[in-house]
């Protein structure tokens, strides 16, 4: 039984990575790569930080290798994928923890590791020790959100229960609350604002009203989030009285 459970977490590790690699092109941009902040988060979710681990780093090699990425795909990766599988099991199983240790771990720590490794390894000049924090917590935001959203949702189906439950990780009782399902839907703000961001570019459509319609569709979820929260709060509240 052991040993059917091990290999199936090494068939899952095995996809992720190569998931990872397929994906991380998508909405990258230097020092920023969303997905591969959506794996790690998955990663960690399912298997555990050491499995989360292994993955970031197997992933960064074969995108250095294959891709010619620079030494940021594993000091971009590595930190926050351990954190976010360490918080996520000591919150007993809090999607939002496992989120907070990526933006953490990549955010914070990993820009800081970058520019020691980019300005004395890679020879890159005028960097400074916060000069890769921005795009770094940006590009978790977005995979976070992301990777949030995906994992809400087999939450809500039972499925990640019962994928935790083959993989014999611990199962966490994370059912849907008003302030979670209040998250999923500001999760939509950061993944349209980046698609309204830089697909436009990619495709030779500047102007600064894609700018305008980014951060305008970031604040409508964020509105409706807010909205979503205090009518679903109020109404609880109500029910109680009446119980009461």
């Amino acid at each position: 039984m052991k040993n059917s459970q091990s290999l199936l977490k090494l068939v899952v590790l095995s996809m992720l990575v190569a998931l990872g690699v397929v994906i991380s092109p998508l909405l990258r941009v230097e020092g920023m790569c969303p997905m591969a902040h959506f794996i790690n988060i998955v990663c960690s979710v399912l298997l555990g930080p050491w499995y989360s681990l292994l993955c970031a780093a197997v992933i960064g090699i074969l995108r250095m290798t294959l891709m010619g990425i620079p030494p940021l795909a594993l000091t971009g990766a590595v930190f926050g994928a351990f954190l976010s599988g360490v918080l996520y099991r000591l919150s007993k199983g809090k999607l939002v923890c496992a989120v907070l240790g990526e933006v953490i771990g990549t955010g914070v720590i990993g820009a800081i590791v970058s520019y020691p490794v980019m300005t004395y390894l890679m020879g890159r000049e005028g960097l400074s020790w916060l000069f890769y924090v921005p795009s770094f917590t940006c590009g978790t935001l977005i995979g976070g959100s992301i990777a949030f959203f995906f994992l809400r949702k087999l939450i809500d189906n039972g499925m990640l229960a019962k994928m935790q439950q083959m993989l014999a990780s611990p199962v966490y009782a994370d059912k849907g609350t008003v302030f979670s399902n209040a998250l999923t839907i500001t999760a939509f703000g950061p993944i349209l604002f980046v698609i309204l961001h830089i697909v436009p570019g990619v495709f030779g459509m500047g102007g600064q009203i894609w700018s305008h319609l980014a951060y305008g569709a970031l604040a409508v979820f964020v509105v409706a989030a807010v909205v979503y929260l205090i009518a679903k709060s109020g109404r609880s509240k109500a029910c109680d009285q009446k119980t009461a």
